[in-house]
């Protein structure tokens, strides 16, 4: 028999379960609360991704943000247009490469984004917690 056939022990499983249980807790309650903010959730992570550039820069190519959020680079580029119409989000030419765009937060987007992130500071304490206790 393969790993891959190996039964499940049920202390695994439930620690298992318990893990998804509180990762889709949060993923449901953030989703309430950027939704209360004026924000779709995918427009929320979008500027978080943004905001939290790996460099520090809070700037962001549309190629790093579709490999951030492992979508197709076509869907990220589509939230950006929308994220753009809605003023949440600028363009700006590279000084390196003229054909790359930088996007920034815009004060518009910023303030949401803020408002959200704030709100979130249980959940995400709820959830440390969680992965702590899983963790012992």
């Amino acid at each position: 028999m393969s790993g891959a056939d190996t039964p499940i022990d049920t202390p695994s499983a439930m620690e298992v379960a318990a893990l998804r249980e509180a990762l889709r807790a949060f993923m449901r309650e953030s989703e309430l609360i950027v939704q209360a903010n004026g924000l779709t959730p995918q427009r929320h992570l979008l500027l978080l991704m943004i905001k939290g550039a790996p460099d520090g820069s809070e700037r962001s190519t549309v190629t790093e943000l579709a490999a951030r959020l492992r979508l197709a680079q076509t869907t990220v580029t589509d939230l950006v247009r929308r994220a753009e119409k809605a003023r949440l989000i600028a363009r700006e030419q590279s000084g390196a490469d003229g054909r790359i765009a930088i996007l920034r937060l815009t004060e518009e987007g910023e303030r949401r984004l803020a408002r959200s992130f704030h709100a979130h500071e249980t959940e995400r304490q709820r959830l440390r917690e969680m992965l702590q206790q899983l963790s012992e």
